[in-house]
């Protein structure tokens, strides 16, 4: 298997995942298949008769997504079909989170044997390697997920990742979209000046320290302790995913206001909250070349369904905050401009702590300044230089 495959299946057309939604069980399963095997004639016969196939892999993977929410329904999903189109010969025994490992915990969990496989949130790598913060959104960084895709593969990204993984004993098998990810808010937050002195959570990193420079004064909880701290006040505002698992967990019952980027920037900090599919190495090497192969292929289709599906749900779950009396404030673009002034001299600290933070920073770059993207001119970033 050669890793330089895999980046392309990675650049997707969300436009027309959508579709998938309103399809049978049936037809979605066909276009899983046409999706993941890309030819006639690969079918389920090439498993028969495999020694490892007999033998089955059951990885036991634990999912950011707490259970009950839409999310976690769409992992647990995806976990049956594994065993269906590897013909058998890979299993996937779902957990929510907390269920094995902490939520900063799970990779640890994972190089160690405790859990074989990770679907989590790529902003908890931070801690484990400084290049973690360039894995998923940023503060004023890629702002949209076909801009990631040019990323991972027009730029190399996907391949310095997949580096990064093996390092910590892992097989990257790839990234799911997910979504923008919210600030609910118990103060109605009017503006850049609004964030100085109030308590709130993030998940640590550089957006942590965005929104320190800023004047906030923020605080790192995993994802299950983000309800009780803002209904005991212990906090006064918390980022966390999306409008549709936001109200699924209630959010709207302690927080009266969602903290939003102008038109141009609807989410200021992490405005593509990826996840990751991922598996121990030592687990990767037991699957059969074909299914190393095929376990790409379906991550990648697992991540247009999990976006498409999540956002039909936020367009569902929009119109109760409403009705529940949840006012949506949107911040100027003068105050993004303010938070990308607090942002970018982040960027490069970040990047230059190692050589391998800084290359995988160079294709975000790289990207930003695409003239497709044109997210970044090199007048913005004079005076900076990264430590290659």
């Amino acid at each position: 298997m050669q890793d330089d495959k895999h980046p392309s299946r990675l650049t997707t057309d969300l436009a027309s995942s959508t579709d998938t939604l309103t399809k049978t069980p049936a037809s979605r399963r066909s276009f899983l298949k046409t999706a993941a095997i890309g030819s006639a004639a690969a079918v389920a016969a090439p498993w028969i008769g495999n020694a490892q196939a007999q033998e089955g892999i059951r990885i036991r993977m634990q999912s950011s997504w707490q259970p009950g929410t839409t999310g976690y329904s769409i992992f647990e999903t995806w976990c049956k079909r594994v065993a269906e189109e590897t013909g058998g010969e890979v299993t996937i025994e779902p957990f929510p989170a907390g269920a094995v490992a902490g939520a900063f915990e799970v990779a640890d969990a994972v190089r160690n044997g405790v859990l074989d496989g990770q679907n989590w949130f790529t902003v908890y790598w931070p801690g484990k390697m400084p290049a973690g913060v360039f894995l998923t959104a940023y503060p004023m960084g890629l702002s949209m997920p076909h801009q990631w895709d040019i990323m991972f593969g027009a730029y190399g990204g996907f391949g310095l990742a997949k580096d990064l993984y093996r390092k910590q004993g892992l097989e990257l098998l790839g990234y799911v979209h997910h979504d923008m990810n919210l600030i609910h808010s118990k103060k109605p937050l009017r503006s850049f000046d609004d964030f100085k002195g109030v308590k709130l959570r993030m998940p640590g990193g550089i957006v942590a320290e965005t929104f320190a420079a800023a004047g906030a004064r923020t605080t790192l909880l995993p994802g299950s302790e983000v309800y009780p701290a803002l209904e005991k006040g212990t906090i006064d505002a918390a980022d966390y995913v999306g409008a549709a698992v936001n109200y699924e967990l209630g959010f709207w019952q302690v927080a009266d206001y969602i903290i939003m980027g102008p038109p141009s920037t609807p989410c200021l900090h992490q405005a593509v909250d990826l996840m990751d599919i991922a598996v121990n190495r030592r687990v990767f090497e037991r699957m059969s070349p074909k299914t190393q192969d095929l376990m790409h292929d379906l991550v990648a289709a697992y991540s247009r369904e999990h976006y498409a599906a999540i956002q039909k749900a936020n367009a569902e779950a929009w119109p109760k905050y409403k009705e529940k009396g949840v006012e949506i404030i949107h911040l100027t673009e003068n105050d993004a401009d303010r938070f990308r002034e607090v942002a970018v001299p982040l960027w490069f600290k970040w990047a230059n702590k190692d050589q391998d933070a800084a290359r995988l920073f160079k294709a975000h770059l790289d990207t930003m300044m695409d003239p497709a993207v044109a997210l970044l001119t090199p007048e913005d970033i004079k005076g900076y230089e990264l430590n290659l």
